[in-house]
């Protein structure tokens, strides 16, 4: 609640999919597949970078920080969502909508970032071949996704603190699956639109800052690769960045049309299947994407199926007959 106490509000509804019941259990089966795909894919990256010491590079630590993300990030929207669509109520506390829309809006903006500093590892792969290993070292990876994390959780604390501050008496209905700006600045009892502005500018200026970085370094590289004089050392590069340029589409095309004008007149159909494809479709082909275009991370994770076979084989024999105390 704000200061003054104007705030009557204690809970929202989250209208999620409002359609037949049978639909409900259908998307409800259907989300639940697309999530445990989601955790199983990622987590499958970050055990085979963990666990392969050959795929202790910056690029592949780059890709098991970002599947990390992915875990995450997919955390804060689907399992609520599934629980709301089954429920009769459908509520959510007040801070927890608004804890929702922090960890949300804090995980978005790191894949914003992250997925630059992958660009820039490919541009100085590919560009700078002989200087890439002394520049781009392990610790100066780390170092640099540990600053996009950082940076991205204190991007959003303000503009949240604020929009906690608003009178919100009523209604208090969200026509969405997850606590949004647009749909709850709908909500106050009064206008605001420095806060929705601030809002749209913040997330417009990261989004076409980090889009045209990006841009730059895939052009560069581009430039680089159509000089390559073997076809396949072109087809090598471009299978290298390919699967990464098919992420920066998917997640960027989607984010563009919701965030550069939160109020610009989507309809909530339009904003539920947008949010959709960011927040659930892109983590869930992630690790197709990665892994099938990848030949080291495909051996890593071949490596890794066979040890658990070889764990599980172990677990059998142990709690066996023959192991069981007379």
């Amino acid at each position: 609640m704000n200061a003054s106490g104007a705030n009557m509000v204690t809970e929202f509804i989250l209208l999620s999919f409002s359609c037949s019941r049978e639909i409900q259990v259908l998307l409800f089966m259907l989300f639940l597949v697309s999530y445990i795909l989601t955790l199983l894919g990622n987590g499958a990256i970050v055990c085979a970078v963990k666990l392969d010491q050959k795929l202790h590079t910056p690029m592949y630590l780059l890709l098991a920080n970002f599947s990390f993300l992915e875990i995450c990030y997919i955390n804060t929207t689907v399992p609520n969502m599934l629980g709301n669509i089954l429920s009769e109520t459908k509520t959510i506390s007040f801070t927890a909508c608004f804890l929702q829309f922090y960890f949300f809006f804090s995980l978005g903006i790191n894949e914003t970032f992250l997925l630059p500093l992958m660009a820039f590892d490919r541009y100085l792969a590919i560009c700078r071949p002989l200087h890439y290993p002394t520049i781009m070292s392990n610790r100066l990876c780390t170092i640099l996704v540990s600053l996009c994390w950082v940076t991205a959780f204190l991007c959003y604390p303000v503009p949240i603190y604020f929009i906690t501050q608003l009178p919100f008496c009523g209604p208090n209905t969200i026509d969405h699956f997850v606590c949004d700006p647009g749909p709850l600045l709908a909500l106050s009892c009064v206008p605001a639109p420095g806060i929705e502005l601030s809002c749209s500018l913040l997330s417009s200026i990261i989004i076409f800052i980090t889009f045209f970085f990006i841009l730059a370094s895939y052009t560069l590289v581009l430039r680089v690769v159509f000089r390559v004089p073997s076809a396949a050392g072109r087809r090598k590069a471009f299978s290298t960045c390919g699967s990464h340029l098919v992420v920066v589409s998917l997640f960027y095309g989607t984010v563009m049309m919701m965030y550069i004008s939160p109020n610009s007149g989507n309809p909530a159909g339009t904003q539920k299947v947008v949010t959709l494809i960011y927040s659930l479709l892109t983590p869930l082909v992630n690790p197709l994407i990665y892994s099938l275009r990848n030949k080291d991370m495909k051996v890593a994770l071949r490596r890794i199926k066979i040890l658990t076979k070889i764990s599980q084989n172990s677990l059998a024999l142990i709690s066996g007959p023959y192991f069981l105390p007379i």
